[in-house]
């Protein structure tokens, strides 16, 4: 059975989740979250705050809402717009017992979690999400992500065996429901592989090409699969995925590239053939034109040598 294509992806990137810790607060508070370059997430379980994202107005979030932010951007989250907010590594350094505190009460309370992604291949996530997304909590799909953030809570309390790798798992459950509800509501939009592993007709297409990247596909035989004829097929696949189908192909074919040569011990001529270049000169040109460099030349850069 072949897998999903954003299983693909999430595997592709190293995307690991872990959790954050909990933030406690009441009274008058406010807290900054400097501006970071990864996908980090929240879940309110307990009262509500105001949310500034740097250059958006303030926003109410309250109870049951799910929060994610993959933007270079600060954040503040308040009781007020108008408090002077903390920086975050001055309130997470008196953290204990995995939750940090600010203010006076603890009328206010969330769980956070981030994303580790590999350095490289991240990008290909991180470009496809938007800088924020918010999931309401009247959504349909935001109860299910309470009972996810519940559990987690509980892991955290608990000193039971396997407790860390438990809350890595729920965490890291929590993160695809986001990324599911974010695909069943974002509607027309930016092209993407994102809304192209979404779309009914498109995604059995990806993971066909993911599974069998070195496959000399023709452009007929992925329209059959995608119930379209060539012509409908092939403009579809663009205005959703943003590339025509063939080039989709040879990006993906050039990620794998990328990850085998900075992990792998395999020869350029190897590599070559199992990605489906009839030599080896024809797979450098190809990584070279899109990626940049020479695969001999990116294999050293990655190594230091």
């Amino acid at each position: 059975m072949q897998d999903d294509p954003l299983s693909d992806v999430l595997r592709l990137v190293s995307a690991h989740s872990v959790v954050s810790g909990g933030l406690a607060a009441g009274g008058a508070w406010a807290i900054a979250f400097p501006a970071v370059g990864t996908i980090n997430f929240f879940g309110i379980l307990r009262g509500s705050c105001w949310l500034i994202h740097e250059g958006e107005a303030p926003q109410r979030i309250g109870a049951g809402d799910i929060f994610l932010r993959s933007a270079h951007r600060r954040l503040v989250l308040c009781s007020d717009p108008g408090a002077t907010p903390v920086d975050l590594y001055t309130v997470v350094a008196n953290k204990a017992n995995g939750v940090s505190q600010i203010g006076d009460g603890d009328d206010f309370f969330m769980l956070g979690g981030k994303v580790a992604l590999d350095a490289v291949s991240g990008k290909l996530l991180l470009d496809a999400l938007p800088a924020t997304l918010h999931i309401g909590a009247g959504t349909p799909h935001a109860a299910g992500m309470q009972w996810l953030l519940q559990q987690i809570v509980q892991e955290q309390a608990t000193a039971l065996p396997g407790n860390a790798a438990a809350s890595a798992q729920l965490v890291h459950l929590l993160f695809i429901q986001i990324l599911r509800a974010h695909v069943a509501d974002a509607g027309p939009g930016a092209a993407s592989w994102l809304r192209a592993a979404s779309d009914r007709r498109l995604a059995p297409v990806l993971s066909m090409l993911h599974a069998e990247p070195g496959r000399g596909w023709q452009l007929a035989e992925l329209a059959d699969a995608a119930g379209m004829s060539r012509a409908s097929f092939a403009a579809h696949f663009k205005a959703v995925a943003g590339v025509a189908p063939l080039a989709y192909l040879a990006q993906w074919r050039m990620r794998l590239a990328e990850r085998a040569l900075r992990s792998e011990a395999v020869t350029i001529a190897v590599l070559a053939q199992r990605l489906g270049y009839s030599s080896e000169s024809a797979f450098s040109n190809a990584f070279k034109r899109l990626i940049g460099v020479a695969p001999k030349h990116y294999r050293n850069a990655q190594s230091g040598v």
